[in-house]
């Protein structure tokens, strides 16, 4: 029904008025907002300074000044992080701007188009180069001055950048105050740490570490480290001239001519220091020297002006320990300090927009901005991360603490859970290979893409790792820092020995489900030294690193202590050690207490609704917990058998029965070959594994578990059944990506580079995938089979569109996968290669299995021997002597016969009594032609 006139113009006069007063209000608020004035462009130019020992020595350091509109203004100097530029932070700079502050952002020596070598923050080089920008910012007009010469400046900056905030303060009497950010306190501790100690380890503090001697190389990470500056920069004389020179100078200086191109951009010095630790995994006094020389901790006790230690909780590079220590050190030279753990690091995200406002707001109070914020205080603040949601986003709530644990208020709250575990001897095998995984240094950016912090996918050797437990939590306990423990070490009379152990202790929380996730995906490096011959043991404490991560109810502690870790550097000698506990054979939890800083306000209505859609889903999963229950069934016995089945069937109404009572087992460190011709039910079998079919009859057990659709042990099986569809606008990476993301595990545990590396994708990783040809799809599904490197992997004609060169890439493959302990099941029609790759054979036919077992036993099957001798005639003679012997024939030096059923070892024997040199026995067939006689096909 349409309304009456007289309506639609009372519709239209209520319309134009609300219109009205919308422009009058834009109106009015502009007219009472003065117009703000534009911000100078930002000011480049080339500082002409001096350093070195002698400070004689010319570099050129590339800064932008970016200044407010209303100055002169508080400085903020803005360091960048390692491998990076001042281009790297010019959207921070831009940022601190808005809120009134002059801002200097630079390239430090070595990086962007500054010159120099990289000395890693050393006192006379990088160090001395702050100090002369602060000379520079103090002559400048836009830059508010304490006096003349002395600028008011804040220092902040990231990893290497933090550092240096740290090194200018300590060195500086002009800074005012600092914001060091994911940054180290000892150098030498972070990149050779060692978390054991002979003597106790405080615990007052939530993350105090170790930081023992003689440090295990994180490789991994100083690799990455080393090649971020591995390449000397590229400057042209036209650049040179771009920006205005300050204080003369003779220009650039060829400073590569005379220095090895392995030594990239860096001083000899610190070349020479990571060629020896690289090569050696040990670290000599020079070294030593050197890594102490550029660590803050050099300066901290002169540190007393306000200083904002910002943290990232998912850090393998700088943990937590490192934060903790600048923190105890700051405090007790005097120094004013917050501390801010956040849910990012260098294995996570960096600072977003509302940390970096809470930076801001440090140096608007301690530097006099304006406007102007309230005090920030001394106090402590820590991130928890929640469970990703759908859009991929992590909820995060915050903590406060009035201060520090430890450091100006009450030791930090602890709580001993009592560790159960036997003494156990692990082996260090030779060359440390293989090693167990822990953590992909640098693989933030992708942990963050995929927006998931689940469970980690850690792998521990057998053989190689000692594990102590905890009982079960009858109430949450959040774990806030550094864990600590005691250890017992021995070396093993009569194994192999060096008189000390190189071990990586890590914590594993570990559910009902008995599903383990690493901590933290980090470990803690243990050297220890001086462990008697005869198996006297080495006590020692040991500190865990530091985490932040609620141990749910129901959950437990597993404590791993193994020998091996891929990111470190690992003895190459073999030793046997026993890891056994020590002291009161617990692990002490820190957790501090706060209050929760953030919270979210629902409204009554949706709340109310999202309870009784929570009620209806509740409800949902009784019922599936129900129906579940009589397939909760786990057969302890096969817990480590990969594979089981057991009288599977699958009929269909009206068709033949694709599978009849089928019975398969396979074991670890087996590859087994599921042969049949087309239409013998070997992807239906397939199917069945994969929980996309169900059963008529008979079960499937992986590890013990009884398989239903969904199952949660299928997390540990990888398949190729059939090649998947690909998003043809996307990448073969980015494909895999999402593809992982989907599966809610965390990017670290997917391990893209070893499996791009086993599919042999190179660079066409990175092409869209429409444009692959079959064979490069081939490869990508079989990469995403592998993903995540599990323990069972299953694939169907994983030779589909390889050339004979990959074929035989994949069959070294499939070698080296089960040489680790896992299992393979592949099926496949090329005989020939199931022959040269498997170990043990299952041959299908009409739905039911004709044979199984290994391959050499297959191929034996119906007695024809080959036998290479050095007198073909009289061996043909010798072998018609056995009585019932079947047909004798002379091929060569080859003869053939048909045992008929006798053993192989009686015709050796009667060549042997006649004087006949026999080089070579094995059988006569081939795998092909037991396959065809047993399916019956070699008679067509």
């Amino acid at each position: 029904m349409s309304a009456s006139p007289r309506r639609r113009k009372g519709l239209v006069l209520i319309a134009l008025s609300c219109i009205a007063l919308v422009v009058l209000g834009a109106f009015l608020w502009s007219g009472n907002e003065r117009p703000a004035a534009a911000p100078e462009p930002p000011r480049e130019a080339l500082l002409d300074v001096l350093d070195g020992p002698s400070g004689s020595e010319r570099v050129q350091i590339d800064v932008t000044l970016f200044a407010p509109a209303d100055t002169p203004a508080p400085a903020v100097l803005l360091a960048h992080g390692f491998g990076g530029s001042k281009d790297d932070t010019a959207a921070q700079a831009q940022e601190l701007v808005r809120r009134g502050f002059t801002v200097l952002t630079y390239s430090s020596r070595g990086f962007g188009r500054s010159t120099g070598k990289i000395a890693l923050n050393d006192p006379d080089y990088e160090v001395a180069d702050a100090h002369q920008l602060l000379d520079w910012l103090a002559r400048q007009p836009e830059v508010l001055r304490d006096r003349d010469g002395d600028p008011r400046v804040g220092v902040t900056g990231d990893s290497y950048g933090g550092a240096l905030s740290l090194l200018l303060a300590g060195t500086d009497p002009r800074v005012d105050a600092i914001a060091p950010v994911m940054t180290y306190n000892d150098l030498g501790q972070a990149l050779l740490p060692n978390a054991a100690s002979v003597d106790r380890v405080g615990g007052d503090t939530p993350a105090h570490g170790a930081f023992g001697d003689q440090g295990v190389f994180k490789q991994a990470w100083t690799g990455l480290l080393f090649s971020a500056g591995s390449s000397p920069v590229q400057r042209t004389d036209q650049r040179s001239q771009a920006f205005p020179r300050t204080d003369g100078g003779s220009g650039f200086r060829n400073e590569s001519a005379n220095q090895p191109l392995t030594c990239g951009n860096f001083t000899p010095q610190v070349c020479a220091a990571y060629a020896e630790v690289a090569q050696t995994g040990r670290a000599g006094s020079a070294t030593l020297e050197l890594l102490n020389r550029v660590s803050p901790k050099t300066v901290t006790a002169n540190i007393k002006v306000p200083t904002l230690l910002v943290q990232g909780e998912r850090d393998t590079l700088f943990g937590l320990d490192q934060s903790d220590a600048n923190a105890r050190q700051i405090a007790a030279a005097g120094g004013k300090v917050k501390t801010i753990w956040f849910a990012g690091g260098h294995d996570g995200a960096t600072p977003g927009p509302a940390l970096r406002e809470r930076i801001a707001d440090w140096f608007a109070f301690h530097l006099g901005g304006v406007p102007p914020v309230p005090d920030p205080g001394t106090g402590f603040e820590y991130d928890i991360a929640g469970r990703p949601q759908r859009n991929g986003e992590v909820p995060v709530r915050t903590v406060s603490a009035p201060a520090y644990p430890g450091v100006r208020a009450e030791r930090t709250p602890r709580f001993a859970l009592q560790l159960h575990g036997a003494p156990t001897q692990v082996v260090n095998p030779p060359g440390g290979n293989p090693a167990a995984t822990s953590s992909l240094p640098g693989a933030g950016e992708v942990l963050d893409a995929a927006g998931s912090l689940g469970r980690s996918l850690a792998r521990d050797l057998p053989g190689q790792v000692a594990v102590f437990r905890t009982e079960p939590l009858d109430s949450q306990l959040m774990i806030s820092g550094t864990a600590q423990t005691r250890l017992s070490v021995a070396s093993v009379p009569g194994q192999p020995a060096t008189g000390d152990a190189v071990l990586f202790a890590k914590l594993y929380d570990v559910g009902p489900d008995h599903q383990r996730s690493l901590i933290g995906n980090a470990v803690s490096p243990l050297h220890v030294v001086g462990l008697p011959a005869d198996g006297t043991p080495v006590d020692v404490a040991v500190t865990l690193p530091g985490v932040v991560h609620p141990l749910e109810t129901n959950h437990w502690l597993e404590l791993a202590v193994a020998t091996t870790d891929q990111a470190y550097a690992v003895p190459r000698e073999p030793a046997v050690h026993r890891i056994g506990l020590a002291g009161d054979r617990a692990v002490s939890i820190p957790s501090v207490r706060g209050a929760t800083t953030t919270a979210n306000v629902v409204p009554m209505g949706p709340l109310v609704g999202i309870g009784v859609i929570l009620a209806l889903a509740l409800a949902a999963w009784l019922i599936s917990l129900i129906r579940r229950k009589s397939t909760d069934d786990v057969d302890p016995l096969l817990a480590d058998t990969p594979l089981l089945i057991a009288g599977l069937t699958k009929s269909y109404p009206d068709k033949p029965t694709a599978v009849q009572d089928l019975s398969i087992r396979v074991e670890r460190g087996q590859i087994v070959g599921l042969l049949g011709p087309n239409g013998a039910g070997k992807t239906t079998t397939l199917r069945m594994l994969l929980g996309l079919l169900k059963p008529s009859s008979g079960q499937i057990r992986v590890f013990g578990h009884r398989l239903v659709g969904g199952a949660p042990v299928l997390s540990r099986v990888g398949a190729l059944v059939e090649t998947p569809g690909f998003l043809p606008h996307l990448s073969g990476l980015d494909n895999l990506r999402y593809y992982w993301a989907a599966t809610g595990r965390p990017m670290l545990q997917a391990h893209f580079d070893e499996v791009l590396q086993i599919a042999g994708l190179g660079t066409a990783a990175h092409r869209r995938a429409r444009t692959y040809s079959q064979g490069m799809k081939q490869r990508l599904a079989i990469a995403q089979a592998m993903l995540g490197l599990p323990e069972l992997l299953v694939l169907d004609e994983p030779a589909n569109g390889l050339d004979p060169p990959q074929i035989h890439q994949m069959r070294e493959i499939l070698r080296r996968y089960a040489s680790t302990g896992r299992a393979v099941l592949v099926s496949s029609h090329l005989l020939a290669e199931v022959e040269q790759t498997c170990t043990h054979v299952c041959v299908m036919h009409d739905g039911r299995l004709v044979a199984a077992g290994s391959v050499a036993d297959i191929v034996a099957v119906g007695g024809e021997a080959t036998f290479r001798v050095d007198e073909p005639e009289r061996a043909a003679e010798a072998l018609r002597t056995i009585e019932g012997l079947g047909p004798v024939e002379i091929d060569g030096d080859l003869v053939h016969a048909d045992l008929a059923g006798h053993p192989a070892a009686v015709a050796v024997n009667v060549l042997v009594a006649a004087g006949i040199a026999v080089h070579q026995v094995g059988p006569r067939r081939r795998l092909e032609d037991a396959f065809l006689q047993l399916v019956g096909e070699d008679h067509r």
